[in-house]
C-alpha cells in the first residue's frame, strides 16, 4: 500500500462511517453527499484490499481490518487537528522557534540588545539567527522561508513582500573627538579634504553621498570600503578618517558629528520586510509586533536626547 497516494480526507470519512455505522449520517457529519461517502469507501477498500465495512440490518459493521486500524486512524487525525490548532496560536512563553533575520551589523547593534532583553522575559526559548542576505535575493529567500524577515532600505518593490518603516535618520559626517576638523561646521572643501570610510554590503557602487557629489561634478576620497559599521568606528577612533553615517550611530559611538555640507542627501529609512504568505502567521505576526514596538521605543528615546 502506497500511503503517499492516499487522500487524508478518506480517513476522516472512515472515522465517520465507523462512528455512525451509516453512510448518510457519515456524510452529514463530514459535510459531503452520500454518493461521495460511497466513493470514498470504495477508494479505501481498494487501498486496504479489504471491505472494511459490511452492510447489515444493524448498519455498516466494521471488519476485523477496520477494527484493527481505527485506533491509529483516530490518533493520527487528532494529531493533525492539534497541529492545525497550534499553527493558529503562538504562545511565546512556550515557543521553541528560530527566527531568521537578514540585517546589517548596524541594525544588529540597534535592535538585538533590546530584543533579547524582551525575549528573556516573554519568549525564553525563542532563538534568533542574524545574517546578511544579498539584497537582490531577499524576495526569493523570504518566499522560500529561508529567512523570516529582512531589515533594509526601502528598495524592494516586489508585490509579494510586505513592509513597514522602522526608522528614519539623517546623515551626518562623523570623526573622532579631537580630530583637527572636529568643529561645529564643515565646509565642502574641508569635507572633500578628508579621507573617508564607505560602508556598503555591495562590492561596488556609489553611496547616496557619492551620487549627490557626482551631480556636482566632484567626488570624495574613499580609502576604506567595508560592510561593517562597528569595525569602521574603531578605525576612526585611531585615525583622522571620516565616515558619513546616521546621526544616531554617531551618538551611540561617541563620535563628533557635523552637518553634511552636501545638499540632496535624503535621510536613511530602514524598513522591516516579510513575505505575504506569512502575513497572517501568528508567530511571524508576534515577532513583527516586537520589532516594530522596539523600533518605536528606540526612536522616541533618540528624539528625547
Amino acid at each position: 500500500m502506497n500511503l503517499s497516494k492516499v487522500d487524508l480526507n478518506l480517513f476522516i470519512v472512515f472515522d465517520a462511517i465507523y462512528t455512525e455505522a451509516n453512510l448518510t449520517r457519515a456524510g452529514q457529519i463530514v459535510g459531503i453527499t452520500q454518493p461521495a461517502v460511497s466513493n470514498a469507501l470504495s477508494r479505501l477498500r481498494e487501498t486496504f484490499n479489504d471491505p472494511l465495512f459490511v452492510r447489515t440490518a444493524q448498519g455498516m459493521v466494521p471488519t476485523p481490518m477496520a477494527q484493527n486500524i481505527i485506533g491509529s486512524v483516530r490518533n493520527a487525525l487528532q494529531l493533525l487537528r492539534v497541529s492545525v490548532q497550534e499553527s493558529r496560536i503562538f504562545n511565546p512563553l512556550e515557543a521553541n522557534k528560530t527566527f531568521r533575520i537578514s540585517m546589517t551589523d548596524l541594525v544588529e547593534a540597534v535592535l538585538l540588545p533590546p530584543l533579547f532583553q524582551r525575549l528573556r522575559r516573554q519568549a525564553p526559548a525563542v532563538q534568533i539567527e542574524s545574517f546578511l542576505a544579498k539584497r537582490r535575493e531577499t524576495t526569493k529567500e523570504l518566499a522560500a522561508g529561508r529567512i523570516d524577515f529582512a531589515v533594509d532600505a526601502p528598495l524592494n518593490t516586489d508585490l509579494q513582500v510586505r513592509h513597514v518603516k522602522l526608522f528614519e535618520d539623517r546623515y551626518v559626517c562623523t570623526m573622532r573627538r579631537g580630530h583637527p576638523l572636529a568643529k561645529d561646521k564643515l565646509s565642502l572643501d574641508e569635507y572633500l579634504s578628508l579621507t573617508h570610510i564607505h560602508i556598503s554590503s555591495r562590492r561596488s557602487g556609489l553611496g547616496l553621498v557619492d551620487l549627490a557629489l557626482g551631480k556636482m561634478g566632484i567626488q570624495r576620497k574613499i580609502a576604506l570600503r567595508s560592510q561593517h559599521y562597528l569595525m569602521a568606528s574603531m578605525v576612526m577612533q585611531q585615525t583622522d578618517m571620516a565616515m558619513t553615517v546616521t546621526e544616531s550611530f554617531a551618538r551611540r559611538h561617541d563620535l563628533h558629528a557635523v552637518e553634511l555640507p552636501v545638499n540632496a542627501v535624503p535621510a536613511q529609512e530602514t524598513h522591516l520586510y516579510w513575505h505575504e504568505s506569512t502575513d497572517q502567521d501568528p508567530a511571524n505576526r508576534w515577532m513583527r509586533e516586537q520589532l516594530i514596538e522596539l523600533s518605536q521605543q528606540i526612536t522616541s528615546r533618540e528624539l528625547a536626547k
